[in-house]
């Protein structure tokens, strides 16, 4: 019995010694406070995990090599969506969904993309915490922690990773950096799911060690012709935030975050595009991002 509890003790030493603290404690908690989930039943969840020697632009080349794939990294004409059909909306919801709404869907990587950002300043803590503990580490997720009220460009691009059997598209990496410093804002594979109720969703995995953070988003069309892409949902198999984890013994667990809710709205207001993001925790609004969205005038279709 003691020999058993001591190598317990060892193997939990050491998978605390191959990572930091505070990835462990975040693994533990999803463990703890997560419930069981498996590839077959839940493949609607499933997607690319991260490692723990960080992210970035390592872990496209990761997952390439681990699943065979080729690296498509060519500049223009590739899109989050294959086609905007692949969101399954109704015919009166993509008659009235804006055209240029389309397009940056069908072809993101052509795009221009500025940024500017507003913390709720009872949260600006928070993005500094997260910022330090976390993402300036594993170089995923570094939203700034402070305002920013100039736009900042950011580099958009589209990366596809294909099977070389049958050269159809097996990830979209959407890898977006600050164009003055290279640092990874966001590096998240994004696809679409069919959750348990049959509504298709947008679903963005985000590497983390040993896991992933999943944003299940749920699509409609407003009135004024733009996309509003939003988390809001109440329970496990809903749209909403998920940490995902898979631990020593290969067992899959995931929390479902229901207190945290992103809605993002893509619109066209006078000739111009652009998207607003709004992340809430407990009703609080978090944190406001704006985008503005152009087409490069080489590329204008």
């Amino acid at each position: 019995m003691e020999k058993i509890i001591i190598l317990k003790v060892n193997s939990l030493f050491l998978k605390i010694k191959r990572q930091k603290i505070q990835d462990y404690l975040t693994q533990l908690w999803v463990s703890v406070g997560g419930r069981e989930i498996t590839p077959l039943r839940e493949a609607w969840l499933i997607g690319p995990l991260g490692k723990v020697n960080g992210i970035g632009k390592e872990f496209v080349y990761q997952l390439a090599k681990e699943e065979n794939l080729i690296i498509e990294e060519s500049s223009s004409s590739k899109g989050l969506l294959s086609s905007i059909k692949d969101l399954n909306l109704s015919t009166d919801e993509l008659t009235q969904l804006d055209k240029d709404i389309i397009d940056f869907y069908e072809y993101t990587s052509d795009y221009d993309v500025l940024f500017s950002l507003k913390w709720n300043p009872l949260f600006k803590c928070f993005g500094f915490l997260v910022g330090k503990l976390f993402s300036n580490r594993i170089n995923q997720l570094n939203i700034p922690a402070n305002n920013i009220s100039q736009d900042q460009i950011i580099d958009n691009q589209i990366i596809h990773l294909i099977s070389p059997d049958n050269k159809e598209v097996k990830h979209t990496i959407w890898f977006r950096t600050f164009k003055n410093s290279d640092t990874v804002l966001y590096s998240g594979i994004y696809s679409t799911c069919s959750i348990p109720s049959g509504k298709t969703c947008i679903k963005a995995v985000f590497p983390l060690p040993n896991g992933s953070a999943t944003v299940i988003l749920s699509p409609e069309v407003g009135s004024n012709g733009e996309l509003i892409l939003n988390s809001k949902g109440k329970q496990f198999g809903e749209a909403g935030f998920y940490f995902l984890l898979k631990n020593l013994k290969e067992e899959y667990r995931s929390k479902y975050i229901s207190t945290f809710h992103d809605r993002l709205v893509v619109y066209k207001k006078d000739n111009d595009l652009g998207a607003i993001q709004n992340l809430k925790l407990w009703h609080l609004n978090v944190l406001t991002i704006q985008y503005k969205l152009s087409r490069r005038k080489e590329l204008v279709r």
